[in-house]
């Protein structure tokens, strides 16, 4: 391959149009459409509301109202966020609509039309051999329930996502652990897992190591396998001051974001939204999956260009001396010819990277979705560790979160890797020795289930159905559980294809800016936000049956316990919850005094701005990375029909837009230039080759399915690889995972694109 600028790749790549920026008039538009209709009056209530964004974990939610964050910066709001909320603000589902559509007729639905019919507002059963939904009581919910998790420990099961409240989340793992169970499979198994368990090895933590001021006092940002501008907009504003005050970004992606290129922030409407703001300074493109190998270059360079602060290693870090060795023994064409990208783009890296004085590495699950992920993060790790970029002000490591508090579900005890302190704390609160038996993640609850080994499983929140890769392998293995309890704001796609043996259920609950009482949350950077009690539109019926997932929980557990060490149903004062995380969670301790401090705060031993670490030494530690071997499948592999004309390509899952993890808003990605979701994204030079023709309709096909009619759509994306939206395309794969850490290889997915010309 040729090595050529994003500008030349752009013009060599593209004849669909897109725009010229991100961000921009598109953003006005639709706060217009949203903010002046009908509902804008309750939509700007909510938006004003004192409580954290639904959205992504760079939320808002400071101390005097939802459109500040924990700097108390105004105009922090931003259109993912009312997406969210003004999907939560829809009408309830008809009462007689689930006894007029069959689960066959639901099963047809996309993503966007299942979040679209509505709020649920009372609960529902889908019973053995019945082909729909029926209304069911609450007290029939709790007998059902009840008997459902009176099976043995190992086969009951819990799934969550990051929409709930840390009290939730809280209340949760303790009933789960209170049962006998570890099965707390989590939606961060499947894309931040490698980052929290790769970060605690080198520093301990295993979250940011840096707040919202240091990357105010940055000088240069390293972004990888991000796009900001669509998940994290918020994130986009301190890029934009980076650059304003003269720093550097670097973007590390196969795919071009035109919004990394290119911003324009309604935050500032005057020197950003009008024109744009520049974003990247240097833009690397490498192979999909080689960021090991583009990091392995960037120390190799730093090295040989005395860019590499040995005072500081020796000082403050354990390994060195065989991560440098490892490096040095590196042949530069094998690095080279395994990332795909030219020694100059390194080099002009390594050079920002080395002689800026405070560097953030951050990234998202373009690292952490790859069958070495936690490589790819020991291997930023320790260019951030060679460069002395850890321990102290405005520099260090920052994994970008997507759920606006998965990392407090971490925190909360909601993981199968639970610190052995917080066991003990918890043994201690139930006054009874708690089990060691390892738990599943997500993976492995779906094996476990395909395998018949769970009876109950209890979903709080998200889609653990469409989320997962092979979803017929999903189908079945949810098929095989007696009892699956779905507690849902809305419903998605889960609750037509997940459907359990025995029962099926469907909770409606309040989204988090509704509930009756105080609850909290923490952001990706660990600072924990208190929400203020709310109202929900759907109270103002008189037939709604919505409840708080704090007291289905605690009512649960009152019911299965009895007369315990804890009465739980006083958990249903989240005072009082909060008062036992702050006894059992370490650096918690704040929490039992934010009703009467109203402070929020940053979690303590988290934010390291001194060379002190909380790891056995206190110093960091590093491991060395292989390079990974990145062969793709022949064409041969795929069984394709003979006169097929055909390319293997690397394909990356991805969400569009308007979309927040499997919840689709809108159904196309107005930029990135693909008009619906039954598209592929591919480089130009790779349908030259193959003979395909720009908005053809081609096969899709991987190790466990296919995609007919997927429409080709040119674009700013690595010869090699390809883009499709998901939830949609893990139907058609089933992907290898990290051992380490069990996150499946969603941005590595081979598969053959091809166009059968026998019935041409």
């Amino acid at each position: 391959m040729t090595d050529s600028t994003p500008s030349e790749i752009a013009i060599a790549t593209s004849q669909t149009k897109h725009p010229e920026m991100g961000g921009g008039l598109p953003v006005i538009k639709y706060w217009a459409e949203k903010t002046l209709d009908l509902k804008g009056g309750l939509l700007w209530k909510t938006l004003l509301h004192k409580s954290a964004c639904l959205s992504c974990a760079w939320g808002t939610g400071g101390q005097k109202g939802g459109f500040q964050n924990e700097d108390e910066e105004n105009l922090q709001r931003c259109a993912k966020s009312v997406e969210a909320i003004a999907s939560e603000l829809m009408e309830p589902i008809s009462h007689h609509f689930f006894e007029r559509h069959s689960i066959s007729e639901l099963q047809k639905l996309s993503s966007m039309e299942a979040d679209r019919l509505g709020r649920l507002s009372f609960p529902v059963i889908k019973r053995a051999n019945s082909d729909r939904y029926e209304r069911i009581s609450w007290q029939e919910v709790y007998e059902i329930v009840v008997t459902a998790f009176q099976k043995s420990p190992e086969r009951l099961a819990s799934y969550s996502s990051g929409r709930s409240s840390n009290e939730a989340a809280y209340l949760l793992q303790l009933l789960l652990r209170s049962l006998g169970s570890n099965n707390l499979a989590d939606c961060s198994d499947l894309c931040h897992a490698p980052s929290t368990i790769g970060l605690k090895e080198v520093f301990g933590s295993g979250t940011s190591m840096v707040n919202l001021a240091d990357l105010k006092q940055s000088d240069c940002i390293v972004l990888i396998g991000s796009n900001a501008p669509a998940n994290h907009p918020r994130l986009m504003n301190e890029l934009i001051k980076l650059r304003d005050r003269g720093g550097k970004v670097i973007v590390i992606n196969p795919l071009i974001e035109v919004g990394l290129v290119k911003f324009a922030s309604p935050a500032y409407p005057i020197k950003s939204f009008l024109k744009g703001s520049e974003i990247s300074s240097h833009y690397i493109q490498p192979i999909s999956g080689s960021d090991t190998a583009v990091f392995l270059g960037i120390q190799k360079a730093l090295i040989e260009n005395d860019l590499v602060n040995y005072d500081f290693l020796k000082a403050h870090t354990e390994g060195w001396e065989a991560v440098i060795d490892q490096v040095r023994s590196l042949d530069w064409a094998e690095i080279l010819n395994t990332c795909g990208v030219s020694r100059e783009e390194i080099e002009i890296a390594a050079q920002m990277i080395g002689t800026s004085q405070r560097v953030v590495f951050a990234w998202a699950m373009g690292i952490t979705q790859h069958s070495n992920a936690v490589d790819n993060v020991f291997s930023i790790a320790n260019t951030a560790i060679l460069t002395g970029n850890v321990g102290k002000e405005g520099a260090g490591t920052m994994p970008i979160r997507g759920h606006s508090n998965v990392q407090g579900f971490g925190s909360m005890g909601v993981t199968i890797q639970l610190k052995e302190e917080v066991m003990q704390a918890l043994e201690k609160l139930l006054q009874r020795p708690l089990s060691r038996v390892q738990g599943y993640d997500t993976r492995a609850l779906i094996e476990a289930s395909d395998r018949h080994q769970i009876d109950t499983l209890l979903c709080l929140g998200g889609n653990i159905y469409a989320a997962n890769p092979d979803l017929t392998q999903a189908k079945r293995a949810l098929g095989n559980i007696e009892t699956i309890i779905y507690i849902s704001t809305k419903p998605n796609l889960g609750h037509f294809h997940g459907l359990a043996h025995a029962n099926t259920l469907i909770l409606p609950v309040f989204a988090r800016f509704e509930n009756p009482h105080k609850t909290t949350t923490e952001s990706g950077n660990n600072f924990v936000r208190l929400n203020d009690e709310g109202t929900s539109h759907l109270s103002q019926r008189q037939d709604t049956e919505v409840i708080s997932e704090v007291e289905f929980i605690t009512e649960l557990a009152a019911r299965l316990h009895g007369d315990d060490v804890l009465n739980w149903r006083s958990l249903q004062d989240t005072k009082y919850v909060r008062q036992l995380i702050a006894k059992t969670i370490p650096n918690y301790e704040k929490i039992g005094e934010i009703d009467d401090t109203n402070q929020e705060f940053t979690i303590a031993n988290r934010i390291f701005h001194e060379p002190k670490f909380p790891t056995r030494s206190g110093k960091a530690q590093m491991f060395a990375t292989p390079l990974p071997k990145l062969e793709l499948p022949t064409i041969s592999s795929f069984d394709l029909p003979k006169n097929a004309q055909a390319i293997v390509l690397s394909l990356g899952t991805g969400r569009s837009y308007s979309q927040h993890n499997t919840v689709v808003y809108k159904d196309g990605d107005y930029y990135r230039g693909m008009p619906h979701r039954n598209c592929i994204l591919m480089n130009k030079m790779d349908g030259d080759r193959t003979g395909f023709q720009e908005h053809q309709s081609i096969t899709v096909k991987g190790n466990a399915g296919k995609m007919e009619n997927v429409e080709i759509i040119y674009g700013q994306i690595r010869e090699g690889s390809a883009l499709m939206f998901y939830p949609e395309v893990n139907a058609i794969f089933s992907a290898p995972i990290d051992q380490r850490c069990g996150t499946p290889a969603f941005k590595r997915v081979p598969v053959a694109v091809y166009s059968d010309t026998s019935f041409k």
